[in-house]
């Protein structure tokens, strides 16, 4: 399923280089995926995940980082949410921020509940209302804007995201990458706090999409164990302030925690580069 989901001279991009054992076991137990995992307690990242409708892989991404007890947020960077339809010139299409995703499903439900059943749109967007009210846009997102509304209460990954700030993003194509780094510059770092920018290329379809949720996962424990190492270094309330000085050693031990992640998932490119909000 497509859900149809925009450079940086600082950036640093891996590549695949052999097959991915651990990707193809990650598939596995599909049973399994979606239980809640225990919470350790302790430091939390927090984090963001984007595609370009936030439908499907930003979705899974988000869902598979709650339930690993990570405060979690979505967004997509396409000017309207797409869903495939009934016909490639057919596309049903809806706009952010104004529609839910119950409303989407009951929409397509009535309109034809064989074909979106068979084509997976009606479980994915079963899954997606039960993690969050409907599809966001990044563009339009209010950086460290409060996100204390009462109505977010029950959105996974709500706990620890109230303050409306992100430490790491995750990108799920190149041109949504583009286009938030290309946001970030032209927002001009308000905040003056750095924010790593990761894209993990991920094919839109389901498969593919959770497999890249798992993956997501991965990646966020390494981050936090070496996040969690720096803090206590530097001291909690240093580091939490996430000022560039308190956070300089951790930024600058990302890129490797990244390489380690690459050779895990060798068939998931990775793209990576600090920016600012």
């Amino acid at each position: 399923m497509a859900s149809n989901d925009g450079g940086n001279p600082a950036a640093v991009q891996t590549s695949p280089t052999q097959s991915a054992p651990a990707q193809n076991s990650a598939a596995q137990n599909a049973s399994s995926q979606n239980e809640p995992r225990e919470d350790p307690g302790g430091f939390k990242l927090k984090f963001c995940t984007v595609c370009a409708s936030n439908q499907n892989r930003s979705m899974e991404g988000h869902l598979r980082l709650a339930l690993a007890n990570y405060p979690v947020i979505s967004f997509g960077t396409g000017s309207l949410v797409r869903l495939p339809g009934p016909t490639i010139t057919q596309p049903n299409v809806y706009k952010f921020n104004e529609t839910s995703y119950d409303s989407i499903y009951r929409e397509l439900e009535a309109k034809d509940p064989r074909l979106y059943r068979a084509n997976g749109l009606l479980n994915m967007l079963g899954r997606n209302r039960s993690i969050k009210w409907g599809p966001e846009r990044w563009q339009d997102w209010q950086i460290g804007m409060p996100r204390v509304n009462k109505d977010r209460e029950h959105e996974k990954g709500y706990s620890g995201m109230e303050a409306g700030i992100a430490d790491i993003v995750i990108t799920c194509e190149e041109r949504c990458w583009d286009a938030v780094v290309d946001d970030l510059m032209n927002r001009g770092s308000p905040l003056n706090r750095a924010v790593h920018v990761i894209n993990i290329d991920i094919k839109d379809n389901h498969e593919e999409a959770s497999v890249g949720g798992r993956a997501m996962v991965d990646l966020a424990d390494s981050l936090n164990k070496v996040a969690a190492e720096e803090r206590e270094k530097v001291g909690a309330e240093a580091f939490d302030s996430g000022t560039g000085a308190a956070r300089a050693s951790f930024d600058e031990r990302v890129p490797e925690v990244l390489g380690e992640w690459q050779e895990r998932w060798p068939n998931l490119p990775a793209t990576w580069t600090l920016a600012w909000f």
